[in-house]
């Protein structure tokens, strides 16, 4: 096996894959049904490799995301299942997510949603850390809403499918938390990694307009909307959004204590927002369209998902592996 390995590192390597070794292990042991650990001792002590790894290595080297290989993604403590049609969660997601878990923690029963959930990482990691929280999900693709309701059923999660600049017109004012990782690529950006580019999908890269904000602010505007005075909002975006969107914030005049986050690499990846005693949702901000269907809780009402979204200006967002 050690030898097998070795050359698929190899192979990996010249395809550009960033942790070629790493992959190479993790399709092994996807294969072999063991932990990496495992795996590892396997090769020490002569065992072949398994059937099928070759196939695997060749898939990877053209760079399909390790992620659609092995048919899942690791997220704070909880696997995920993702596949095409849903944008595979990166690590620094995991920051947000621990925004989220840090202001809930406190609060007795705390209903927070997650609009834009794709694969439903950061709902599904709130719901699982936050004992008693009540939690939704919004998600707008069909496809994504399918891994979603998948990963979020065992978590009790209400999955919404609707649009999440107009979804849960019925709960306005009513949340303690919102959280969004929405698109925010600019219009005219492509991500450099063929995994991103390829791979994950458009609807989940494209935040809309020159500068990528079009969606950014329709969550903003949501969470106005949606928030309790006094609610906790936080999103996503790329390091040099990060002006922007506290600008926008500042400039709502319904936002108070506008703080960027950095994420572990020390990059400002997250701005959140208390929105104002004073503040009131417009008639305009409760405009909508019809209430979206529900799926869920997604415990009770199966309907069976890149959370994260790369950066435009960090070449590290890869599709590759999560931790």
């Amino acid at each position: 096996m050690e030898e097998a390995l070795r050359a698929a590192e190899e192979r990996l390597r010249a395809a550009g894959v960033a942790s070629p070794r790493v992959d190479a292990e993790l399709l092994a042991a996807h294969l072999a049904g063991v932990s990496r650990g495992r795996l590892r001792a396997l090769a020490l002590i002569g065992a072949e490799a398994p059937a099928g790894f070759q196939a695997l290595v060749d898939e990877r080297a053209r760079r399909v995301p390790l992620q659609h290989l092995t048919g899942s993604a690791s997220f704070r403590r909880i696997d995920l299942s993702v596949g095409p049609g849903v944008f595979i969660p990166r690590p620094e997601t995991e920051s947000v997510a621990q925004l989220v878990i840090d202001r809930a923690g406190p609060l007795s029963s705390p209903r927070i949603v997650d609009l834009g959930t794709g694969s439903g990482a950061i709902a599904a990691s709130v719901a699982d850390e936050v004992p008693g929280a009540e939690v939704y999900a919004v998600e707008l693709s069909d496809l994504a809403c399918a891994w979603a309701a998948t990963n979020l059923e065992p978590y009790g999660v209400r999955l919404v499918q609707g649009d999440l600049a107009t979804a849960l017109p019925e709960l306005d004012g009513s949340f303690d938390i919102v959280v969004s990782n929405p698109p925010y690529i600019p219009a005219d950006a492509v991500p450099n990694e063929p995994e991103v580019a390829e791979h994950d999908p458009h609807m989940a890269l494209y935040g809309g307009g020159a500068d990528g904000l079009r969606l950014p602010r329709a969550a903003a505007a949501s969470a106005a909307r949606l928030l309790r005075a006094g609610g906790y909002f936080v999103m996503e975006h790329a390091e040099v959004q990060a002006p922007w969107v506290a600008a926008f914030l500042t400039e709502a005049g319904v936002w108070t204590s506008v703080t960027t986050h950095q994420d572990l690499g020390g990059r400002d990846r997250a701005t959140s927002a208390v929105l104002r005693e004073s503040a009131r949702p417009t008639t305009a901000q409760r405009a909508s369209s019809a209430t979206p269907p529900t799926i869920g809780p997604a415990a009770r009402e199966h309907r069976g998902h890149p959370t994260g979204h790369p950066s435009v200006d960090t070449p590290d967002h890869t599709a590759g592996h999560t931790p």
